[in-house]
């Protein structure tokens, strides 16, 4: 009798094992790469972190939206908030590689100012209605209303860490790109293996199908809206993304911006994410505004589920790297149809189905 429940307590703790491993094999690992200083900018990676089925090996900050420092001091209290600390947080490039505050002064006084500059915006113009922190110089990080972190980033950069995870697990890792590609380029231009290491590249931009200009245009997307080619993770730094755009990786993704065109995050909505009062909802009710679009939300639940893209295509594309009106913006020909410089066919998302959209939002903000 012994004998046989000794068998069945092995049996059993096999079986354990067994159901382990393949609970692990099931998650997939991902390094966040993002550009945000700001609540609705944090909550995609929250998105991410809140997926049972997502294994977050560290968050890498670029500038864009705001400055390197200042976005990686925000991240790390973002997850001092919320009790995730074990994720580690890395700084990556603070400037462009080429590309600079100054040449894009000159581009605006020959072909005309652009609607939205990021981190060298001067001052919020008068059609700006959310509460903004005032721009600064790149290595100011101001007083967050949320309090200073306490905790340190990562030592080394961006593009390092990338290189090293990348040699840890070969083929395994997804890089959810939602800011400007700085530090993909520069990692790819330190190892021109990296590449082929990495499993998939999501990024997100460009509206390549247009939108109805007739009337008001949301505040963030004005810059699209008129030049819907100049998408700003691409002109505030287009050489990085011709790096990345004519690169080796197995599969590289663009969710567009068509994909989240006046998908909203309303006060409704924000309501019901926060509603649970749980350490995530908490953090996203208190720093949370009702109206910023949700393009970098869309981006990540396209690539956690799938089932929710509506409209998807492939397209050959590069970025335009002439000095002039087009610098920075989207080329794109059929698949397989360009000029044979480099450029490599993308998986490109248009649409996506806004109710599931805002499901997933709300289950994962909610937990």
């Amino acid at each position: 009798m012994r004998r046989l429940a000794a068998l069945m307590a092995f049996l059993l703790l096999g079986i354990s094992s067994l159901i382990g491993t393949a609970n692990a094999a099931e998650t997939r690992k991902v390094i966040i790469d993002q550009d945000a200083f700001e609540g609705p900018g944090l909550q995609p990676i929250l998105m991410l972190l809140q997926n049972s089925k997502v294994e977050v090996l560290g968050i890498t900050v670029v500038s864009g939206d705001g400055w390197q420092p200042e976005e990686t001091a925000a991240t790390l209290r973002m997850l001092e908030l919320v009790g995730r600390t074990d994720i580690p947080v890395i700084a990556g490039a603070t400037f462009p590689l080429i590309n600079s505050k100054a040449r894009n002064a000159r581009r605006e006084a020959q072909y005309g100012a652009l609607a939205y500059k990021g981190a060298w915006m001067d001052s919020w113009p008068s059609y700006n209605t959310m509460a903004r922190r005032e721009p600064h110089e790149p290595h100011i990080v101001p007083p967050m209303r949320e309090g200073a972190p306490t905790s340190e980033p990562l030592p080394g950069s961006a593009a390092e860490f990338m290189l090293a995870k990348s040699r840890q697990y070969p083929g395994q890792i997804t890089i959810i790109a939602m800011g400007p590609l700085t530090n993909l380029a520069l990692a790819q231009r330190l190892d021109d293996g990296f590449a082929s290491r990495i499993r998939e590249v999501v990024t997100e931009g460009g509206n390549l199908l247009g939108r109805d200009i007739s009337g008001k245009q949301d505040e963030f997307a004005m810059q699209m809206a008129y030049a819907p080619r100049m998408s700003f993770n691409h002109i505030w730094d287009p050489e990085a993304a011709h790096i990345v755009f004519t690169s080796p990786w197995p599969k590289l993704t663009l969710v567009t911006g068509d994909a989240s065109d006046r998908i909203i995050g309303t006060q409704d909505l924000l309501n019901r994410a926060t509603a649970s009062n749980q350490p995530v909802a908490k953090y996203v009710k208190s720093i949370a505004q009702p109206g910023f679009p949700l393009w970098d939300e869309v981006e990540a639940a396209a690539w956690m589920d799938p089932a929710i893209i509506r409209s998807k295509g492939r397209l050959s594309m590069d970025v335009d790297l002439m000095p002039g009106a087009n610098y920075g913006a989207l080329l794109t020909w059929p698949a397989g149809g360009g000029p044979g410089l480099g450029e490599r066919d993308i998986d490109v998302v248009y649409a996506v189905d806004p109710g599931r959209l805002e499901a997933m939002f709300v289950d994962l903000l909610s937990r």
